[in-house]
């Protein structure tokens, strides 16, 4: 589970570099992984400190950290 965990955050970390901000939902969308799977990754992400969270009217918008 540890790997699969890592290799989502890595899918979701190209995903926002590539694309740019976007919500949870939309990452959960275009990596087709399980909203719980994309949780841990950006969790990941976060304990890395590569993730900037901004609210929006609309929920949050996740970014890379420069």
């Amino acid at each position: 589970m540890f790997h699969a965990i890592g290799e989502t955050a890595g899918e979701i970390w190209q995903l926002i570099k590539d694309e740019g901000p976007m919500s949870i939902s939309a990452i959960a969308s275009k990596t087709k992984h399980p909203q719980t799977m994309v949780y841990m990754g950006l969790g990941w992400l976060a304990r890395e400190d590569k993730l900037r969270f901004t609210q929006t009217k609309r929920g949050t918008s996740l970014s890379l950290k420069k």
